[in-house]
């Protein structure tokens, strides 16, 4: 979307659409005037107010905020990457490669988790490719410590909400990213159930990309996802926000709905 304005209403336009209309109708109803204001932080404080960033206009904690703009998280406080796919199954870039990739960014650590077998169409691991791949990890954490290659996977939930890989063979991994990928036309209640046996299952870690949507595809399978963020708490696993930004699944404002 292109939106077109004036030099002398630009600041006022930014304004306008960097934010979510609760924001941006609290704000606008503490100007005394109507008139434009440049730059955008003269908005705020003539609303009386600390100037926000846009990642924050959400009408949710930005209005107590207390620490500085500049204490926001940046690309530079990143200290690894989670969910990563080589070519040992769907991804573009050798285990190799991959890792001096992220060794090159003064990355801390990497999370390599390719597709597990259900995923056949993806280059989905048998259990013999996962233990070779394991090997190959294994070598490259003594070459390069101290940074660390964690060993994972991403399991398959299968329609039953089991895991496509035995908990014997889980326990082998560093921890593991459960998501699904098939079979995605269900009902919210059989969804949930399927989600949370999963979550359930005792070598479970992340649950990835919850509602499975991919943005300008699909919409994603619709679940409670109250119950689904309660089950994760109860057993102690963390929900993915998946940045990727053609999924940012879970959204991010599920959370506010929760206490």
């Amino acid at each position: 979307m292109v939106y077109h304005t004036t030099k002398e209403r630009f600041y006022h336009e930014l304004f306008i659409r960097t934010g979510n209309k609760n924001h941006i109708k609290k704000v606008l109803k503490k100007l005394k005037s109507d008139k434009t204001f440049n730059p955008e932080e003269v908005i705020y404080k003539e609303a009386g107010l600390q100037f926000i960033l846009p990642e924050m206009r959400e009408d949710v904690a930005e209005w107590t905020f207390k620490a500085n703009n500049d204490k926001l998280i940046t690309t530079e406080d990143i200290r690894g990457v989670v969910h990563n796919h080589t070519t040992w199954s769907d991804g573009i870039d050798s285990l190799k490669d991959f890792v001096k990739a992220c060794r090159d960014r003064h990355f801390e650590y990497v999370v390599i988790s390719d597709h597990s077998k259900n995923a056949h169409y993806a280059g989905g691991l048998k259990e013999e490719r996962v233990l070779k791949q394991m090997e190959e990890i294994d070598k490259l954490n003594k070459r390069l410590y101290p940074f660390k290659i964690f060993k994972s996977i991403e399991c398959d939930i299968l329609v039953s909400g089991e895991l496509d890989y035995g908990n014997d063979f889980l326990q082998l991994f560093d921890l593991v990213i459960i998501s699904i990928h098939q079979l995605l036309k269900m009902s919210e209640e059989t969804a949930t159930k399927r989600l949370i046996k999963a979550i359930e299952n005792p070598y479970t870690t992340i649950l990835g990309h919850m509602t499975g949507r991919q943005l300008l595809i699909r919409s994603g399978y619709p679940v409670d996802f109250k119950k689904v963020i309660d089950a994760c708490a109860a057993n102690n696993v963390i929900i993915e926000i998946n940045a990727n930004p053609y999924r940012l699944d879970m959204d991010w404002s599920y959370s506010l709905c929760i206490k």
